[in-house]
C-alpha cells in the first residue's frame, strides 16, 4: 500500500455510480440479488448501501430492489438509488422494485424522486 501522499487528488472522468464500477477490482461477484435494503438507509450507511448497489450494476438480467423493511430513509441514500436507477436504465438493463415501504414512497414523493426512483412501478 503506497502511504505516500499524492499532490493531486486523483480524478474519474466518469461520474456517479459508473465512476465506482470502474475503480471497482474485477472478477466474479456474488449474484445478490434481490437487494434487500436495511431497516435503516441513511448517511451512515451510504458507503455499504453504494457498494452493494455498484456489484449490482452490471449484473445481467433484472435487478430486483426490496425496500419492504425501509423504516428510515434519508436524501444520501435515495440519491445513491436514484443515481443507480439511471445507470441501470442508461445501460438498458432491467430493475424492478420487489416491494417499496410507505416510508421510502413518502419521502421520494416529498423530494420529487417518486418518478425517478420508477416508484410508480413497485408493489407495495
Amino acid at each position: 500500500m503506497n502511504l505516500r501522499p499524492r499532490s493531486k487528488p486523483a480524478r474519474s472522468p466518469k461520474r456517479g455510480l459508473q465512476a465506482a464500477v470502474a475503480t471497482a477490482p474485477r472478477g466474479k461477484s456474488k449474484r445478490r440479488n434481490p437487494l434487500v435494503l436495511n431497516a435503516e438507509c441513511t448517511l451512515a450507511g451510504s458507503t455499504e448501501l453504494k457498494s452493494a448497489l455498484c456489484a449490482l450494476l452490471a449484473q445481467e438480467g433484472t435487478v430486483t430492489l426490496d425496500a419492504a423493511a425501509v423504516e428510515r430513509i434519508d436524501t444520501a441514500a435515495l440519491q445513491l438509488l436514484a443515481a443507480f436507477v439511471r445507470d441501470r436504465r442508461l445501460a438498458g438493463a432491467a430493475l424492478q422494485w420487489r416491494a417499496v415501504s410507505p416510508v421510502v414512497h413518502s419521502a421520494a414523493r416529498l423530494l420529487g424522486m417518486d418518478t425517478m426512483l420508477a416508484l410508480d412501478e413497485a408493489a407495495s
